[in-house]
């Protein structure tokens, strides 16, 4: 097969080289014979498809790192061993779609300098291994982290038009090579199966816009208001989570809303725990290491107070804030103590902020004694009832008759001809959908949505009218003056028209110079 004239006998020599695994000299007498087969054709679309696949893949690495919080307290209760997992999927994902990246843009090369497509079976058994682990990644991504795929949904919201042109610009890049195959080939079937193709994909592309939605595409005095920021625990990648120096750190955040989690002791006394076990955010393991694994409300108040609550943040690092911790901050962290919720609602009144909380567990025997425990600690602590917001649904009405100040937060949509009206709701952002926002906001129901931490998430919502966000990430969403992108509709047009003309002539162009 005769030397490409753009392409120089050294680099043919290095591009084989790489592909095939096996020093190949760029002489014709030693190539003689060497032609790509139908065989090397299809391991070069399973390449492919492979690049494909990965970068699927890396598209929902980054997506989900949002929540992956939850995935590592996930793993912490079934393994007991505490890691930051995002940092392995990053590692993994970057390894696979850089090496099946690589081995494309060599197969591309070889391509365009006419070279014969020999992939070595080294390559190939390589190949197998990455589909086999991405496909395993998303099994279990939809067998235990189904939520995700909702995800991703809404993520296009804030990617699509960006999505858009970067496809649209690897495909016109795919021009070159398809060109140079096109024009080498004697196949007339192959030929035309091919640009049939690549026509029908780019068509597809160049209407694609006609289908993408994203509340951000609209005009800037069409904007609402910056959604108010509820801290999830208070300030957890700045302080231990559910402390009152997690609070006081939310409250620096500019927060609206401290959410916590209630739970109350063998001796009636409520307190802040997310956990039904100790284990995660104590040192019950040294205090109380045979009771370690009991349930939070086993363990008196006294018992608690012996606890540490801080130095946990400082050995784990939950979150990678924790390192750039000033030293004065590390010191009040080894400090923490189990609050009461009597001390945070104090807490709360003085630093003049809300208090959201569920009541947990829910399935405990107890569970009315605790809601009249939590009940009185609110009215004896002084705090306005309308700081107070109610998320538990068991006797929830109970609660409406003793303290019809406190606001009431439904986990749930409305639903049609409900006698007494919502006028809060507390969803998972995967659950509403921008129109439903919008439809929420005119009907003057406050909508919250958890949990938040990325300002991609974070615009998508802002833009859809959303009244407040619970987040993980307050000192970060503090700093957003805007959303991340806004566009009016008429500049989007404008910038479709123009990448898909400039693509047509950039493929057109390909074709004529090639010919």
């Amino acid at each position: 097969m005769a030397d490409h004239p753009g392409c120089c006998r050294s680099c043919a020599t290095c591009l084989l080289c790489l592909y095939s695994c096996q020093w190949i000299t760029a002489k014709k007498e030693k190539r003689k014979g060497l032609r790509t087969t139908k065989c090397d054709y299809s391991w070069f679309l399973f390449l492919f498809c492979v690049f494909l696949f990965t970068l699927v893949w890396l598209y929902f690495a980054i997506i989900i790192l949002n929540d992956f919080h939850n995935f590592n307290e996930f793993i912490f209760k079934q393994r007991k061993l505490w890691l930051d997992w995002s940092l392995l999927l990053l590692i993994a994902t970057a390894v696979l779609i850089t090496y099946s990246a690589v081995l494309l843009v060599l197969a591309l090369c070889l391509q365009l300098c006419g070279q014969p497509l020999k992939l070595h079976w080294l390559h190939k058994t390589l190949l197998i291994l990455t589909a086999l682990v991405v496909a395993a990644a998303f099994i279990g991504l939809g067998i235990k982290w189904a939520e995700e795929w909702r995800s991703a949904r809404v993520s296009l919201q804030a990617t699509g038009p960006f999505l858009h042109i970067g496809i649209v610009g690897g495909m016109t890049l795919l021009a070159w090579p398809l060109a140079s195959f096109i024009y080498r080939t004697h196949n007339t079937g192959l030929k035309v199966f091919l640009l049939l193709v690549y026509c029908t994909v780019m068509i597809a592309l160049y209407l694609a816009p006609l289908g993408i939605t994203s509340p951000c595409i609209m005009e800037e005095n069409q904007l609402p208001p910056k959604p108010a920021l509820v801290g999830h625990r208070g300030a957890p990648m700045l302080a231990p989570e559910n402390t009152l120096m997690s609070l006081y750190k939310a409250v620096d955040c500019d927060v609206q809303v401290f959410e916590t989690d209630v739970m109350v002791s063998a001796d009636g006394v409520p307190f802040l725990m997310h956990d039904e076990e100790l284990t995660r955010t104590t040192n019950v393991q040294a205090v109380f290491p045979e009771r370690a694994a009991l349930n939070s409300t086993a363990f008196n108040w006294t018992d608690l107070q012996q606890l540490n609550a801080g130095s946990w943040f400082l050995e784990r690092r939950p979150f990678p804030t924790v390192q750039s911790l000033s030293a004065g901050d590390r010191y009040q962290v080894t400090e923490q103590r189990i609050p009461s919720l009597e001390q945070a609602l104090e807490a709360a009144k003085q630093s003049n902020i809300s208090i959201m909380f569920d009541l947990r567990p829910e399935n405990h025997s107890d569970y009315q004694s605790f809601v009249n425990a939590t009940l009185e600690v609110i009215l004896q602590s002084g705090i306005p009832l309308q700081q107070v917001l109610w998320l538990p649904d068991g006797f929830r009405e109970q609660v409406k008759q003793q303290a019809p100040g406190i606001q009431q937060v439904y986990g749930r949509k409305r639903l049609q001809n409900e006698k007494d009206p919502l006028l809060h709701v507390n969803l998972p952002y995967q659950d509403m959908s921008s129109e439903e926002i919008r439809q929420y906001r005119q009907d003057n129901i406050s909508v919250n949505l958890y949990v938040v931490n990325q300002p991609w998430l974070f615009s998508v919502l802002w833009c859809s009218g959303v009244s407040s966000v619970t987040t993980n990430a307050c000192q970060v969403l503090k700093e957003m003056k805007h959303p991340i992108w806004l566009l009016p509709s008429s500049t989007y047009l404008m910038i479709w028209i123009v990448v898909d003309c400039t693509s047509f002539l950039a493929i057109l162009w390909a074709f004529l110079l090639l010919k």
